[in-house]
């Protein structure tokens, strides 16, 4: 019995000194790694990256302050008050304007969309079936270009618009060339598109011309009205396109970035047929107009509104919301 109990214990002993002894040696492994790791850093050449001069460091630095704060105030419930001195930084002022921002599209887009003009139609006599047609138009452009753009995606990014692919260029995330021939490829696809669908619809024989086209009634409102309302539907869809392919807010492509885009199209419709038809798009807003033959002066606008809207969005998503 005394012999069986001292043999256990000294088993016990063995596989107790293995056990430190594989510890010594994963420490002692970890601790070197650790050396090297620092001796590289060291070491290390900061241009070998391209890295960032002292003021872009400095603005980096302070984004990632003022993010880590408001993640510990949200994780440990930290709620008191004080007068946030120390929030008081450049980050700040622009994420009051990107809160701005979004107010000012929060009311011109989705109060927008609550429009009187359809109101009038639900509500005098038989037209109210034209309301409902808006509003199926609406949903089809937004599930059928989030379709489009997911189809695409892996092939050419899924642009079809060149006030996008006219951001994207501004933006410096596409060559001139690059940008030049997907414009061109884009007009010429939306002018074979244009000329299959009037002839296999016989839109010449219709005595009302479809709706498929842009314009605005001169009686409801002006030039300048048109042309602004495109500029900031244009904007807001371009906004939408650049932070969901943003690698810089950690989005890896997937099924949702064209569903964000597409929903955000249903929704511009939604408040811009009223006025505008909703083009959002230089292809989308002349080429059936030409093709079908009722373009006349207002053509210019849905050129030249969406190209402008798009240009815009580019400095704002840049300075705002990154």
């Amino acid at each position: 019995m005394t012999s069986s109990s001292s043999s256990s214990s000294s088993s016990d002993s063995d596989r107790k000194a293995v056990a430190d002894a594989v510890i010594r040696n994963i420490a002692a492994d970890n601790q070197h790694d650790y050396e090297n790791e620092e001796r590289y850093r060291d070491n290390e050449d900061p241009e070998r990256f391209g890295g960032y001069e002292e003021e872009e460091e400095e603005e980096v630095v302070e984004v990632a302050n003022f993010r880590e704060k408001e993640r510990v105030k949200r994780e440990k419930s930290i709620h008191s008050w004080s007068l946030g001195r120390s929030d008081l930084s450049k980050h700040l002022v622009k994420a009051c304007i990107a809160e701005a921002i979004g107010c000012f599209f929060l009311i011109v887009i989705c109060v927008g969309s609550a429009n009187s003009r359809i109101l009038v139609q639900l509500t005098t006599g038989v037209t109210h079936l034209q309301a409902l047609y808006w509003i199926g138009i609406s949903i089809s452009f937004g599930i059928g270009c989030a379709g489009i753009i997911h189809i695409l995606s892996e092939t050419s990014g899924g642009h079809i618009n060149p006030a996008v692919t006219l951001a994207l260029f501004a933006d410096r995330r596409i060559s001139f060339l690059h940008c030049l021939f997907y414009i061109i490829a884009q007009f010429i696809g939306g002018f074979i598109g244009a000329g299959v669908l009037y002839g296999l619809g016989n839109h010449g024989n219709l005595e009302t011309a479809i709706y498929g086209g842009n314009r605005f009634d001169p009686d409801e409102i002006t030039f300048i009205q048109a042309f602004f309302i495109e500029l900031f539907g244009t904007m807001f869809l371009v906004l939408v396109v650049f932070s969901t392919i943003d690698v810089r807010r950690g989005h890896e492509p997937s099924y949702l970035q064209p569903l964000a885009i597409g929903f955000a199209i249903l929704v511009l419709h939604i408040w811009m047929i009223p006025y505008t038809n909703c083009a959002i798009n230089p292809v989308r807003g002349t080429v059936w107009d030409i093709v079908s033959g009722t373009g006349d002066e207002q053509l210019f606008l849905f050129l030249l509104g969406p190209l402008c809207g798009g240009a815009l969005a580019v400095p704002t998503y840049n300075l705002i919301f990154i």
